[in-house]
Parts: structure tokens; sequence; C-alpha cells
């Protein structure tokens, strides 16, 4: 059984993508990046992948390193801190989850083929790749599916549209799952073939771009049928990997406005020397811990893949979304009018906790599942 606590080793891999990322991501180059078409600062994907981090949860005989989701957790975090623009949740958090469930479940040998190819692609840093799971009326609700795959003498073909696709414009492969007939499937469609528009959409954070896909009778490869409780389980593996970053988002906050309140001054004195200020900065720091200690939890149940995994994730996920959200809103009152300017860095991070908190389910769905999976 795995404890709660990081070995030497995980601490050395926070240190190491730290220490990258604030080298290579900090807050200037990631505004610079935020404002260019694609969003992608390419330059750190491609070193997030020499660095190994692509291939963290890939063994070795794909070019990874065999490691668990604890790891790739750590990563998670260190990018939540840094909201680099890269899209690494897009492949590594969501695709490569999900190709690795169609590698062991896949209906052939061809479909295994296909899957391991982009899953050691991915870890080499040369593929992008995202889920396309959201619908436009229905959001992240696999029970209304609306996209339909069908089966002809030339293969499968998929039509409708997909919705908030994290990365959808910058992905090489899309893993789109949709319906044909009372079944949940996966395919894998490429977004150059004809058939498929994606369009970018404008989003809130400019850190992590979304697009709307549609398809026309577009040509697909089915990866699995009946894959309904494969795509849920994949999906709250996400969510801890989500919630994982959600804390490095609030930690930063935290750490930013502790090292404000000491220098700025009001009344002759330090800011946060005031006991309101202190009290906030306690609730702040209390809601830090708690997303912590939850998704920290979730990420360790996911890895273990076993009962608890859903219960655990979908906590997680509700928890840190609410507490990232009021770290952000207390972040900004703190301070004070400069916290509203497009210069300083807390609106960043107030506009990834607005996002990061519909992305995979509101907090409200997450406890719907909880209360489901507990039997409430």
């Amino acid at each position: 059984m795995l404890g709660l606590g990081f070995n030497d080793e995980q601490r050395e891999l926070r240190n190491a993508v730290r220490t990258f990322l604030g080298r290579r991501s900090d807050e200037e180059r990631v505004r610079a990046i935020m404002g260019s078409p694609s969003g992608l600062d390419d330059d750190t994907w491609r070193g997030l992948a020499e660095l190994g981090c692509h291939g963290l949860t890939v063994s070795d005989e794909r070019h990874g390193a065999g490691a668990t989701l604890v790891e790739q957790g750590v990563v998670f975090e260190e990018l939540g801190r840094s909201l680099a623009c890269v899209p690494y949740f897009a492949t590594i958090g969501l695709a490569l989850d999900l190709l690795h469930a169609c590698e062991r479940e896949g209906l052939s040998p061809d479909v295994a083929a296909l899957a391991g190819d982009a899953i050691t692609r991915i870890a080499d840093g040369d593929l992008m790749a995202t889920v396309a799971v959201a619908e436009p009326d229905h959001g992240w609700d696999l029970n209304d599916l609306s996209t339909a795959a069908t089966a002809g003498p030339d293969g499968w073909r998929l039509s409708g549209t997909k919705a908030y696709v994290p990365e959808g414009h910058l992905a090489g492969l899309l893993l789109v799952v949709a319906r044909h007939r009372t079944e949940v499937v996966v395919l894998a469609v490429d977004p150059a073939s004809d058939g498929v528009r994606v369009t970018q959409v404008p989003v809130m954070d400019q850190t992590r771009r979304q697009a709307r896909i549609e398809f026309d009778e577009a040509s697909a490869t089915l990866l699995v049928r009946d894959g309904d409780e494969l795509v849920r389980r994949s999906l709250q593996r996400a969510s801890a990997l989500l919630a994982v970053e959600q804390v490095g988002v609030a930690q930063r906050m935290l750490d930013g406005t502790l090292e404000y309140v000491k220098v700025r001054e009001q009344f002759g004195r330090p800011v946060g020397s005031f006991q309101a200020v202190k009290h906030r900065l306690a609730d702040v720091l209390m809601d830090v811990e708690g997303a912590r200690s939850a998704a920290y939890y979730a990420v360790f149940a996911a890895h273990e893949d076993g009962e608890e995994m859903v219960e655990a994730t979908s906590l997680a996920k509700a928890y840190c979304s609410d507490a990232l959200v009021r770290t952000a809103n207390a972040t900004i009152q703190l301070h004070g009018g400069i916290g509203l300017t497009w210069e300083h860095w807390a609106h960043l991070c107030l506009k990834r906790a607005r996002s990061s908190a519909v992305l995979l389910g509101t907090a409200q769905q997450h406890r719907e599942r909880l209360a489901v999976a507990i039997g409430i």
C-alpha cells in the first residue's frame, strides 16, 4: 500500500520540474504565449518531454519511465503553480490515460497497436492529443451523448458536434466519445481528415484554450465498444490530476498574497498585521490545506484504481474547485485595487480557477456522483 507522503525520488522530481518551469515558463513568458494565436509554448512542451514528464506513466518499452499516477500528480501540481501554456492536461491527463485503457480493452491487436504507437509518440513529445466528450447542450454527461457513430461498408463514420474540447486546435489525434445505438464507443479521428472542422472558441482562461469540433460523416477508427464504464473511470482519474493542479494554483496565490501583505503598508504598518487580514489568510490556508489533502488522497486512490476511486476523485474535484475559487476571490480582495488589473498576476489565477471549476463537471455534479457512489 502506498502512503500519503512523497518519497525522495518524488521530491526530487518536484524540484526538477519547479526549477525548469521557473526558468522556462515565468509570468512574462506566460503572458507572451497566451497572447499568441495558438497559445502554445512549444519550447516548454518539448522541454517537459526531454525532462521525462510526458512518459512518466508509460512503460519502458514505449520510451517511458514506468512510474505511477502519483508522480504524474507531482508534475500537475507544479504546472498549476506556473500556469504554463502547454496542452499537458489534454494530452497527458485525458488522452494518455484513455489510450492506455483502449490498449488494454481494445477490440483487436490492430487497435492495441494504434494506441501503443500513439502512447509512444506522446512519451517522446511528438504527439499532442485530446479527448472530445462534452457537447453544447449536455456538458460532460455521458448519458446525453448525441454525437453519433455509424458502421458502414467503408468503415466507421462520425457525425455531431463536440464543445469545450481542451486544446482541440492543437491535437494531432482526437479521441471522440460518441454513441452507437445504445452503446458508448470511443473512436480515434485524424483532425486533418475530411468532414472534421476544428474552431477555436473564446475562453476566459487564455492559458488553456478550447475548441469546438464538428464532424460531418468523418472517417474514424473504432477503439472500444460498450465503453461507458471505461470512459467514466478514465475521466475520474483525470479529475484527480486536475484537482492536484488546482492545489498548485491555490498555493501560488497563497504564497503571493503572503508576500504582498508583508510589504504593503497602510497607516504606517504592513497590512498583514491587521487582524482582519490575518483571519482571511487563515481561512485561505485552511482551504488550501484541505484541498491538498483531498487531492493527494484522490491521486493515490486513482493510482490504486480500487473501489474508493470514484468517491475520492469526485470529492477532490468538488472540494478543490470550490476552494480554489474562494482562494482566488480572497487573493483579489487582499491585493486591493491592483489585484483587479490586467498587469497583475492574480487575475491569471482567477481565470484558471473559474475555468477549472467547470472542466470535467462542476462541483455540484461531482457531489451528485459522490452521493450516488456512497449510496445516498
